[in-house]
C-alpha cells in the first residue's frame, strides 16, 4: 500500500546489509514517518512489546526476522539451548496474539531442523521471507473474499457502503492489505463508493492515528468517531457492515480482539448489522475451545490511560488527562463470544464462527487434532 504515494510494506531489510531489519516506527504515526531498525532480538522484543510495530499478523512476520537476527549473533556452545530460549524471550514481550507463537515456534523448528546445514542463514531468510510473503497473499485473498459482501450490500442498496471497523487490522498491522481493511481497499480500487466510521480506539488510538492515516493515504473516504458513537450510529441506520480484525481466535469462534470489539459486536447485534471478522489462519488458536475463559488478555501500562500523545509544535508530546491518585485498569483486548460473529473471512474463504464450519475450511487441523 503507499504512504504519500510511494509503495510500502511495514518490514523489510535495509538495503546492502542483510543484518539489519527495518520497519515503519508506528508510534510516530500519524505525525512523523520514521524507520526502526533492529539488529539483535532485544530490538526485535522492544519492537514489538513497545507497539513499534503492532498486529497480529505483523507482530508474528517481525518475531521471524527476530530468530533470523537471533541466529546471526548465535556464537558457540550449546545453540540449541540458547535458540530456545531466544524463542521463548521473543514470545513473551505480548501474550494474546498468538501469530508471534505460531511464527517463532515455525522459525525455531526449521532452524533446528536445518541446523546442520551449511547455508543456515541464508535459508533462515528465506523461511522468514516466506513467512512474510504469505501474510501478504492471505490478507490479499481475504479482501477478495470480503469484496464479494461489501458487493452484496452495495447491489442491494446502491448507493455507498458504510463500515465500521476498531483499531488498527489495516496494512499497518500486516505487510500489505490488511485484514479487516484489504476487502475496503478492494471495494474502493474497483469503484464501489465505501465509506469507512473509524473507531478512535482508546487508549492508543490506533484507529483515528493509523487506521485513518493509511486511509487517508489510499483515498479511501472515512470519518473519524469516538469510541462509543458506533452504537447511535447503527440504531439510525447509518452503519451497513461492521469489519474487526483479531488477535487470537479460538477453534469455536470466539475473537480477541482490541478492547471494545465486543461492545460494538453486542451494538451489531441489536441492530441487526452484520459483524465480520477478517482474520488469516495463522491468527487461529487450534487448541482454544472456550475464548472468553481461555485466551490471555494483556494488562498493558497504565500511563496509556491515564496519559494521551499529540502532536504540539515541536514534536509529539503526553499529556495527564486523569487525576493523579485515581488507579488505572488497562486491559488491553476482549472476547467477542462466537454468537455475535456473523462470520469469519480467512484467505480460503467466509465461514460461520463455529467449530464445525471453521474446520471446514480447515480439515488439516482436525486431521492433527
Amino acid at each position: 500500500m503507499k504512504i504519500q504515494g510511494k509503495q510500502y510494506h511495514t518490514i523489510w531489510l535495509k538495503e546492502g546489509d542483510s543484518s539489519v531489519v527495518e520497519v515503519i516506527d508506528q508510534r510516530k504515526l500519524p505525525f512523523q514517518f520514521k524507520v526502526f531498525q533492529m539488529k539483535t532480538v532485544e530490538d526485535t522484543f522492544f519492537a514489538i512489546k513497545e507497539m513499534v510495530v503492532r498486529g497480529a499478523p505483523l507482530i508474528g512476520v517481525t518475531a521471524a526476522y527476530g530468530m533470523y537476527l537471533a541466529l546471526l549473533d548465535l556464537g558457540d556452545g550449546d545453540r540449541e539451548s540458547v535458540l530456545k530460549e531466544k524463542a521463548e524471550y521473543l514470545k513473551s514481550s505480548r501474550p494474546t496474539a498468538v501469530n508471534l507463537a505460531f511464527a517463532v515456534d515455525e522459525m525455531l523448528v526449521f532452524i533446528l531442523n536445518e541446523i546442520a546445514s551449511g547455508n543456515l542463514i541464508e535459508r533462515t531468510l528465506e523461511k522468514a521471507h516466506q513467512l512474510k510473503a504469505e501474510e501478504i497473499e492471505s490478507g490479499s485473498r481475504i479482501g477478495e473474499f470480503g469484496l464479494k459482501i461489501i458487493e452484496e450490500i452495495y447491489k442491494k442498496k446502491g448507493e455507498t457502503v458504510n463500515i465500521l471497523t476498531h483499531c488498527n487490522a489495516g496494512w499497518l498491522a500486516c505487510i500489505d492489505w490488511g485484514t479487516a481493511t484489504a476487502p475496503i481497499y478492494k471495494a474502493h480500487l474497483k469503484g464501489i463508493p465505501v465509506h469507512v466510521w473509524v473507531d478512535e480506539t482508546r487508549p492508543r488510538n490506533q484507529g483515528a492515528r493509523l487506521t485513518a492515516y493509511e486511509l487517508g493515504e489510499e483515498g479511501v473516504p472515512h470519518t473519524v468517531i469516538p469510541d462509543n458513537t458506533g452504537g447511535h450510529l447503527m440504531q439510525h441506520g447509518m452503519v451497513d457492515l461492521v469489519i474487526v480484525g483479531s488477535d487470537r481466535t479460538s477453534i469455536t469462534g470466539d475473537v480477541a480482539n482490541k478492547i471494545g470489539t465486543y461492545l460494538k459486536a453486542l451494538a451489531a447485534n441489536d441492530n441487526n448489522v452484520p459483524f465480520y471478522v477478517a482474520l488469516p489462519s495463522s491468527t487461529f488458536d487450534w487448541d482454544i475451545e472456550d475464548g472468553v475463559k481461555q485466551i490471555p488478555i494483556e494488562q498493558r501500562d497504565p500511563t496509556e490511560v491515564s496519559e494521551i500523545e499529540g502532536w504540539a509544535e515541536d514534536g509529539i508530546q503526553s499529556v495527564h488527562l486523569i487525576p493523579e491518585k485515581s488507579k488505572v485498569a488497562n486491559y488491553g483486548f476482549d472476547v467477542t463470544p462466537a454468537r455475535l460473529v456473523t462470520g469469519l473471512i480467512t484467505e480460503r474463504g467466509v465461514c460461520e464462527a463455529d467449530k464445525q464450519s471453521i474446520l471446514k475450511l480447515f480439515p488439516e487441523k482436525e486431521f492433527e487434532k
